[in-house]
């Protein structure tokens, strides 16, 4: 005799499976929710302290367990206390409860503590909202284009939520849910583009970035190693496009802070800044044609502008960025009344041929030989021997010595030379020999001023990656540089690089040294330096064209829209109407396609109203209040076996209305199974059918004068 196998178990993803269908909807909804809340709180998580993060995470945790084992929600006094607890950790971590960094604090517990509280829709809509709300909050920190892709799936998580909540009967798949909440945003997307196109634009939405999460990577001063550090910074500092022909790579240098006074181990501007309430009249010159570029600068945290040397103020008076007011120094330094905290766009000209500064007040020319007491004295003795071996030579014939000498000397260009003590000149420039940009660049300073020739140290950036699909040439912060600028009687200031006398590819290749790759990007480098190359650019592109297309839009690109469209002055009043007259046309779009679609009826209602007709033919009085049981019923009642058949149709139909998975249509041919069944009973109809049917309606028979066939 056979023995029946056993029965097999199912493997375990199944088994997962099999119990997340099996879970009760509440179960299953709260979870999700929890989840979508996860993902809303991720992105702060960056820039929250440690305890706030741990803190939102326990509590959510906490919830799904609840959740998981059916147990009951927490008292009022435990969520009191645990909010009394963030409430006390915000005030030592920010020493107040107000301002943004607080407020963000306390909405991400707030929005994690309200969970324990679900226990009506009303407390369901309260999260929802906080939700959207710490949605926007991610806007505070970051604008990218993946911060904007993880706001985009948290506002349609939530909204899938929020479709869930007003689903109360049934158990709806979330795919269906999640599927109504997409709809109803693309039916919001023409007003929110035609809100982002034309709404007014008063500055920058969200303001300043704190320190450290938009920057260009200069600083005001210079140590030794620090350009270095940002030349291991792969980030983008600014994207620059040319008009017409492109210069060579040697002659990208872009300007940043000029540094002249030297304490022995820190360089800093010099005392004769130019302020803008005093500015110092600009000498400079210019030779040939000018270079017309775009750039696009990345938030940084200096009152500074990196354009290409040299850009002067346009000749028109108009100024390079709307409601700024920069200005330009007589060290050809672009200075601005504040802080660059959002991204900018401008347009400029520069000349690669120039002349600046031949005028300098001799006061100026004395600090800009002066070297600190006491430091680096064996470089000092050095350059005073070049100097008498030289005897009366010109700044000029000086400059070209030491750049020789660098060219000669066994020199190492590299991003980790290692410390360097209080005389670092001294150990670079005799000693070591291994350095980085500033390290050439202050040791030829140094070297000139003990020559008796005024010089100074220049940051900034140098050279450029490829041109992209855009015509947008990448600047990284591998890209900062340092060189210097001697100061000669007949022509002015002239610039010096070291650096391309001992990495002449550095300058000439705008080939900077490649810094420190992390894990991901090594292990990608290894396997295929291409692809990596090119995925970085590709993205860099998609980056680039949402800054260019939908961060930088701005009040200027809102009037050349409306000049576009045939304004020929446009201002605030123009870009008012413009909004009014395309929200008018967008309410009567949506007023016509509502009028239309109270026309449409419901699949299951017109099913039902099909129904109600065929069973009424066959002497049933369907009402459209009737759900199919109830049909089903008067179908046995009257028609006894005959309308058997026709009853089961029925009942597999209000299973399907009304039964677990939510309502779903019948196959196709199912309404022939229904006409099949009940033809017979619309041609023979029953002798007591007219009695009954005045059982359940005497008056109406009676006031309608008829009476049953006899």
């Amino acid at each position: 005799m056979a023995t029946a196998a056993p029965p097999t178990r199912p493997s375990f993803s199944r088994a997962r499976a099999l119990a997340w269908r099996q879970w009760p909807r509440e179960t299953r909804d709260t979870l999700f929710q929890l989840a979508v809340i996860g993902w809303t709180l991720l992105p702060h998580l960056g820039h929250l302290p440690l305890w706030c993060g741990a803190l939102a995470a326990g509590v959510l945790v906490w919830r799904a367990v609840l959740a998981l084992t059916d147990r009951p929600l927490p008292g009022r006094w435990k969520v009191m206390a645990v909010l009394v607890l963030a409430l006390g950790l915000t005030a030592w971590t920010e020493r107040t409860l107000l301002g943004r960094e607080a407020g963000v604090m306390m909405l991400v517990v707030l929005m994690a503590l309200k969970t324990l509280e679900l226990r009506a829709r009303r407390d369901a809509m309260v999260v929802f909202f906080l939700g959207f709300f710490l949605v926007l909050t991610q806007g505070l920190y970051s604008q990218s284009l993946l911060v904007a892709l993880a706001m985009l799936v948290a506002a349609w998580g939530l909204l899938t939520a929020l479709v869930l909540a007003n689903m109360p009967v049934g158990r709806p798949p979330l795919w269906r849910a999640g599927a109504v909440s997409a709809r109803a945003a693309l039916l919001g997307l023409p007003l929110m583009v035609m809100l982002f196109v034309l709404f007014p634009r008063f500055g920058p939405l969200w303001g300043l970035p704190p320190d450290g999460i938009g920057r260009t990577g200069l600083s005001g001063t210079l140590r030794l190693g620090g350009v270095a550090d940002l030349a291991n910074d792969d980030s983008i500092a600014f994207r620059i496009r040319f008009d017409g022909a492109e210069p060579r790579p040697e002659a990208l240098y872009f300007r940043g802070p000029v540094l002249s006074r030297f304490d022995g181990l820190e360089w800093r501007p010099s005392a004769f800044a130019d302020t803008r309430a005093a500015p110092r009249p600009l000498d400079l010159r210019t030779a040939g044609a000018p270079m017309r570029y775009e750039m696009m600068l990345e938030p940084i945290r200096l009152a500074l502008l990196p354009l290409l040397e040299a850009t002067p103020a346009p000749a028109d008076g108009a100024t390079l960025l709307v409601d700024w007011s920069p200005w330009l120094g007589h060290d050809l330094q672009w200075h601005t009344d504040r802080l660059v905290g959002e991204r900018l766009q401008l347009r400029a000209q520069a000349w690669t041929r120039f002349e600046h500064g031949r005028q300098i007040d001799a006061g100026e020319l004395a600090a800009l030989r002066n070297l600190p007491a006491g430091y680096n004295p064996r470089t000092l003795a050095w350059a005073a021997q070049m100097r008498a071996q030289l005897g009366d030579a010109d700044a000029r014939t000086l400059a070209a010595a030491l750049l020789a000498y660098i060219r000669q000397a066994d020199y190492v260009y590299t991003l980790q030379p290692g410390s360097y003590g209080r005389d670092a000149i001294d150990e670079f420039w005799l000693d070591r020999r291994e350095g980085f940009c500033e390290h050439f660049a202050t040791a030829f300073v140094v070297a000139m001023r003990a020559m008796g020739v005024p010089a100074r140290v220049v940051t900034g950036y140098q050279g450029a990656e490829p041109a992209d699909a855009d015509g947008f040439r990448v600047v990284r912060q591998s890209h900062a540089h340092a060189w210097a600028e001697y100061w000669t009687a007949q022509t002015g200031w002239l610039r010096a690089d070291p650096t391309a006398a001992v990495a002449p590819d550095r300058v000439r290749a705008s080939r900077p040294l490649a810094p420190r790759p992390g894990l991901v990007a090594d292990a990608l480098n290894t396997m295929s330096p291409e692809l990596a190359s090119r995925l970085r650019r590709s993205w860099e592109l998609i980056d680039s064209r949402w800054n260019q297309w939908v961060m930088g839009y701005s009040r200027t690109r809102q009037f050349d829209l409306l000049r576009e469209l045939g304004v020929r002055s446009p201002d605030w009043a123009d870009v008012a109407r413009a909004l009014v007259m395309a929200v008018s046309v967008l309410a009567a779009l949506g007023a016509g396609w509502a009028w239309l679609d109270r026309r449409r009826q419901d699949p299951w209602t017109r099913l039902h109203g099909r129904l109600c007709s065929l069973l009424q033919a066959a002497g049933i009085n369907a009402l459209p209040h009737h759900p199919p049981r109830s049909l089903a019923a008067m179908v046995r009642q009257r028609h006894s076996a005959a309308g058997q058949a026709l009853a089961d149709l029925l009942d597999a139909l209000d299973r399907r209305r009304y039964g677990p998975g939510g309502a779903r249509l019948p196959e196709r041919g199912w309404w022939a199974q229904v006409a099949r069944q009940a033809a017979p009973l619309r041609l023979n109809p029953p002798a007591a059918a007219w009695a009954q049917e005045a059982a359940f309606q005497p008056a109406a028979r009676q006031s309608e004068g008829t009476a049953p066939p006899g």
